[in-house]
């Protein structure tokens, strides 16, 4: 269940940022997996960026760097390292000339997936790291739950909510399903699916900014338990709009017909 203030603060985000989608990317990147009993941070093995104002997308991937250095797609496996540390490079480059821009997230926030994560990779590879301030950081993933409640949509619901919309994403694979065509060698997979993601965090965002996302989400769960949840509750259901234009209609009736009996 939401509190109304949270979810009037995510309200007012989601409008702040569409109203200035020019200065909003959206982010998203695929790793190996976190399971991997070796004792090392997973590898970076692509990055997308995509604009919010207009599509455009930028990805940052190891078989983009094997290309440009002559290396063979059947031996990016055995070059992963040097890869990685290309990209990342890249990565950084693209930060620093956009240190102006904001960065629409799903659930970058900690050591193990996020932007410390990309930070930390970097430094193992003896890369300075562009950080990107807090402040210019906005998962979208939380603001939602701000918005939806928490059981918008079934666990996964960055899966779950194209079932819910009808959304049709070929190219989307699961964190557990891109680690494992990582495992398999299969890394275009990796770039057409974080780019796809990328795309449909976007398509969410217009949905949530028009108020036309369908989630699981009950009433009580968006507006709270409170006495002003419950009154609008009332007030965006369709009885309650019923009521509404009943009341509003027999008010003015009552107002036409005081003025025709004071004035005429």
């Amino acid at each position: 269940m939401t509190l109304y203030s949270d979810r009037q603060d995510a309200l007012k985000k989601l409008k702040e940022i569409d109203l200035a989608k020019k200065d909003y990317l959206v982010i998203h990147y695929a790793c190996e997996s976190f399971y991997e009993e070796n004792g090392k941070s997973p590898r970076i093995i692509c990055i997308s960026v995509r604009q919010l104002l207009d599509g455009q997308t930028k990805i940052f991937s190891i078989t983009q760097m094997a290309e440009l250095k002559n290396i063979a797609y059947k031996d990016i496996k055995s070059n992963l390292d040097t890869l990685e540390k290309e990209l990342l490079k890249r990565f950084f480059k693209f930060v620093k000339t956009n240190a102006h821009m904001n960065w629409i997230h799903w659930s970058m926030r900690d050591h193990n997936y996020g932007f410390n994560a990309i930070d930390h990779r970097s430094e193992t590879l003896k890369i300075k790291p562009e950080s990107i301030d807090d402040s210019k950081k906005v998962d979208f993933a939380w603001l939602l739950v701000k918005i939806y409640g928490k059981n918008y949509a079934p666990k996964s619901k960055m899966k779950n909510l194209l079932d819910l919309n009808n959304i049709n994403q070929r190219d989307f694979l699961s964190g557990e399903d891109e680690a494992s065509a990582i495992k398999n060698g299969e890394y275009q997979k990796i770039n057409m699916s974080t780019a796809s993601k990328v795309e449909l965090f976007s398509h969410y965002f217009s949905l949530a900014a028009d108020n036309k996302l369908k989630t699981n989400s009950k009433k009580i769960e968006i507006y709270g338990d409170s006495l002003k949840g419950k009154f609008l509750i009332f007030k965006y259901s369709w009885y309650g709009k019923l009521t509404t234009t009943i009341f509003t209609s027999v008010f003015w009736i009552i107002i036409g017909i005081l003025i025709e009996k004071l004035f005429f």
